[in-house]
């Protein structure tokens, strides 16, 4: 019999699947016969171990924390424009205050120190544009007209922060809806019943956006591609409302602020096409679209490693987490978790061969469903999956937000 007294332990042990010799020569096994003893007397451990690791909500239960988000909707009160701080930035610097000392910064280092992310052009011209309209509140520009309000980076520009005298706000949970992955940061936001909003998505923290997305909350977790800058979105936008509102009178308003849109958009040489060129390039680059629809960019190497597929279809895993959700008993619950840990084991595989985007796609499907059952395995999942992917933001985006998910009250000032 071989000794294997010299080599590393295998991480996975008895679990470990792998056949190909160049693993088996580096790493040591548990013999067969010691794995079916092992596996014989912590078969009820293990299984009760998997549920507690992989479905037990992260900080709660499953049953507190969606009576913690009930509660949070019976308590939570509807906020209207009028009850936001009043703007009163002046200028592109802001000062912060942290802990005994004052720092005056640049505001777009603050802003990407506040929130992970660095923000595009079009996002401080889209502000330049809202001051000539309104130049006492430019979060509330577009208010009246299109329903739309500029909130969570835009708050700095607006000097909100700065009046706040509450506890120091999470930035990056300012204005993060419900379904919001890591990858989309809202900036403006819509009609509140169905909780729209649009904001940038980037598929890497270190890169400008790739395209402005469009989520209803309240509908799920579908990601709506609205152009490459904020200027295209917002014109869809209208062009969505012309057809749709009845009123002469609010009709022309829409029509005349679309006209000035266009007019400044074009000077500033923004593309207000649905799809850009750079869009399209990144669209080929997708490697899959994931459950909310907007894909995600790994890096591919010559020998096509960075991604290999889900062992299992879209329709098919969406099945596999119904039955779990849906499952009334703990021992119910296990036997319909058996299929997704061996889904979880193969990522596992995966990252050691560094197809690192099977992992992120599982967790970003687990986080779509929305269950917080699925919460500590959507952790245990996208940290491993961005950190891999050199994405760390992201992962303190993910952290941050699976401790305080909420489906309302969405603003860290209200």
């Amino acid at each position: 019999m071989e000794d294997d007294s010299d080599k590393t332990p295998c991480k996975y042990g008895a679990e470990c699947f792998r056949k190909n010799k160049e693993h088996l020569a580096n790493f040591s096994h548990p013999p067969k016969a010691k794995r079916k003893s092992e596996e014989g007397k912590q078969e009820s451990k293990t299984k009760k171990t998997k549920l507690e690791h992989f479905f037990k909500p992260s900080g709660s239960s499953a049953v507190e924390a969606e009576t913690s988000s009930s509660e949070k909707e019976k308590n939570s009160t509807s906020k209207t424009p009028d009850d936001e701080p009043k703007d009163d930035s002046k200028s592109h610097n802001t000062t912060e205050d942290d802990g005994d000392t004052m720092e005056t910064v640049d505001v777009k280092d603050d802003i990407k120190n506040k929130f992970k992310v660095e923000m595009p052009q079009d996002f401080y011209d889209l502000w330049e544009f809202c001051k000539d309209i309104n130049p006492g509140k430019p979060s509330d520009a577009l208010l009246d007209t299109l329903g739309l309000q500029l909130v969570g980076p835009y708050d700095v520009l607006s000097g909100v922060f700065r009046k706040h005298k509450g506890a120091t706000p999470c930035y990056v949970l300012h204005w993060r809806y419900y379904y919001d992955p890591p990858e989309f940061q809202t900036v403006v936001r819509g009609d509140a019943e169905v909780q729209h909003h649009l904001g940038y998505y980037r598929d890497d923290p270190k890169e400008l956006p790739a395209f402005v997305g469009s989520n209803q909350a309240k509908n799920g977790c579908n990601i709506y591609q609205q152009g490459d800058n904020l200027f295209a979105a917002v014109k869809l936008h209208i062009d969505k409302l012309t057809k749709s509102v009845k009123d002469k009178k609010k009709l022309e308003a829409i029509k005349d602020l679309g006209t000035s849109l266009m007019t400044f958009a074009k000077k500033k040489d923004y593309c207000l096409d649905l799809k850009s060129k750079s869009m399209l390039a990144r669209n080929k680059k997708v490697v899959t679209k994931t459950f909310h629809g907007a894909g995600i960019v790994v890096p591919i190497d010559e020998n096509d490693v960075g991604y290999r597929e889900l062992p299992e279809t879209d329709a098919g895993l969406k099945k596999m987490l119904k039955k779990i959700v849906d499952s009334k008993r703990d021992d119910e619950r296990m036997a319909h978790f058996d299929p997704l840990q061996e889904i979880i084991t193969f990522v596992q595989f995966a990252n050691d061969e560094c197809d690192y985007g099977e992992g992120l796609e599982l967790g970003l499907d687990l986080f779509a469903n929305g269950s917080p059952i699925f919460h500590t395995a959507t952790r245990n999942l996208l940290t491993v999956a961005y950190s891999l992917l050199g994405r760390d933001e992201f992962g303190e985006i993910i952290e941050a937000h699976l401790d305080d998910r909420r489906k309302d009250n969405v603003s860290q000032l209200s």
